[in-house]
C-alpha cells in the first residue's frame, strides 16, 4: 500500500518544566490541547510578522472549527 504525503510534519520540542507548565495551563484555560495551543500560538506569530501568506483551511482554534 502507498503511503499517503501529509501536510503536517511532526518535531521534537524540548523546553524545561517552568515553560512546559505555563502551557499547559495556558492550553487548559484555552480549551485547546497543549499540541494545538503550540500551533495557535505558532500561527498568530507568523501572520503578526507577515511571514505567513495564505489563511490555514483549518483553524489551530477549535472554537471556530465548529458549523
Amino acid at each position: 500500500m502507498a503511503k499517503k504525503e501529509s501536510s503536517i510534519k511532526s518535531f521534537v520540542l524540548r523546553v524545561d518544566t517552568e515553560t512546559m507548565n505555563a502551557l499547559e495551563k495556558w492550553a487548559a484555560d484555552e480549551f485547546r490541547s497543549t499540541n494545538g495551543q503550540l500551533q495557535w500560538i505558532i500561527a498568530e506569530a507568523l501572520k503578526k510578522s507577515g511571514r505567513l501568506k495564505s489563511e490555514r483551511k483549518k483553524s489551530c482554534n477549535p472554537k471556530e472549527n465548529t458549523l
